[in-house]
C-alpha cells in the first residue's frame, strides 16, 4: 500500500482540567483514551490548570471510586495501551509542581501544543 492509499487514522482529544480534588471526574479521559484506541483512534490526554495534579507521582496511587481500579490503574493500562498523555508547562508552573515530580510517560508541552491537538483532532472532549 502507497503512502497515498494509507488513511490517515481519525484522531480525538480529551482534555483534562479537573484535578485530584474530584475525583469522580479523573476515571472518563482513561477510559474513553483506551476505548478510542481498541476503535483503532488515536487518541490524546492533555491535562491543564488542576489536571496535571493527576499526573504527579503519587498522587492520584490511591483513588479509588466504587468497583473501580485506582486511577493509577487506569491511567497505567491507558499509558501501556499506547495513549498519548501531555501535562501543560504553564500549569505545571501555575501550582509549582516541578517537570521531576510527573510519572513516566508523559510529555510536557506547551499552549502551542495543545493549540495543534485542537486543530488536529477530528473530536474534543473537555472533563
Amino acid at each position: 500500500m502507497s503512502n497515498i492509499e494509507k488513511v490517515q487514522k481519525k484522531k480525538i482529544l480529551y482534555v483534562q482540567t479537573s484535578g485530584i480534588d474530584t475525583p469522580e471526574r479523573l476515571y472518563a479521559p482513561f477510559i474513553l483514551a483506551m476505548t478510542a484506541k481498541a476503535m483503532d483512534l488515536e487518541p490524546a490526554i492533555y491535562f491543564l490548570i488542576k489536571g496535571v495534579t493527576v499526573l504527579k507521582k503519587g498522587a492520584v496511587d490511591n483513588i479509588k471510586l466504587g468497583g473501580f481500579p485506582t486511577v493509577k490503574e487506569v491511567m497505567d493500562q491507558a499509558i501501556k495501551a499506547g495513549v498519548k498523555i501531555y501535562a501543560c508547562t504553564q500549569s505545571c508552573e501555575m501550582i509549582g509542581m516541578p517537570k521531576g515530580d510527573l510519572i513516566e510517560g508523559i510529555t510536557v508541552a506547551g499552549a502551542a501544543t495543545v493549540n495543534d491537538l485542537v486543530l488536529e483532532a477530528d473530536g474534543v472532549l473537555y472533563f
